[in-house]
């Protein structure tokens, strides 16, 4: 292993984390982990990165930015109908934590003392979904009901990667239904 971090950048860093992340859950994210997968000493990192704390920031932030990106392109245009786009975004965020189900729930967990995702990063993410709130029910509702449809969405989402959905039917039309219960439901509130 090299002393130095001349051979690593601090994209492989959080590239390494969040690995371990999805292998291991936040826990898995130490310092030795991440230094043994990028090939350097663990005192190397702190040239890097502050701490394990940092690290945890900087793996959350790279997760909302990576939400971002996903959720900006489903999102339509605004001249879409807004039902149509709040879908786009509901099925973009089920796909997003079903392959990296461990960074969409790090993005709303404690991570401990002080540690979170900063704030920029997530109102990055939450961008698309207040702004497509906003053609559905209007600006003065729209961060409320983008925390209604992101509570929905999120939440079943971890109850499906968690296999609380085990009495049979489809889940996949149970979503369907609750994307368009929710559709209907924020418009009739806002009408």
């Amino acid at each position: 292993m090299s002393p130095t971090p001349a051979r690593t950048s601090r994209a492989a860093i959080v590239r390494a984390a969040r690995d371990l992340l999805e292998e291991g859950g936040p826990d898995a994210v130490t310092m030795a982990g991440v230094a043994a997968r990028v090939g350097v000493r663990p005192p190397s990192l702190y040239k890097r990165v502050r701490d394990r704390a940092a690290l945890l920031e900087a793996v959350a932030t790279d997760a909302a930015d990576e939400l971002a990106t996903v959720l900006s392109g489903a999102a339509g245009e605004p001249g879409d109908p807004p039902e149509e786009r709040l879908a786009g975004l509901a099925h973009a965020y089920r796909a997003y934590a079903r392959r990296s189900p461990r960074a969409a729930a790090m993005l709303f967990m404690d991570l401990g003392p002080g540690t979170h995702a900063p704030l920029e990063a997530a109102a990055r993410a939450a961008r698309p979904v207040v702004d497509v709130a906003a053609d559905l029910v209007g600006p003065d509702a729209a961060l409320p009901a983008a925390r209604v449809l992101t509570s929905f969405v999120h939440g079943f989402t971890s109850m499906e990667l968690a296999g609380a959905f085990r009495l049979g039917g489809s889940v996949d039309d149970a979503f369907e239904l609750g994307v368009t219960t929710l559709a209907r439901g924020l418009r009739d509130v806002a009408g």
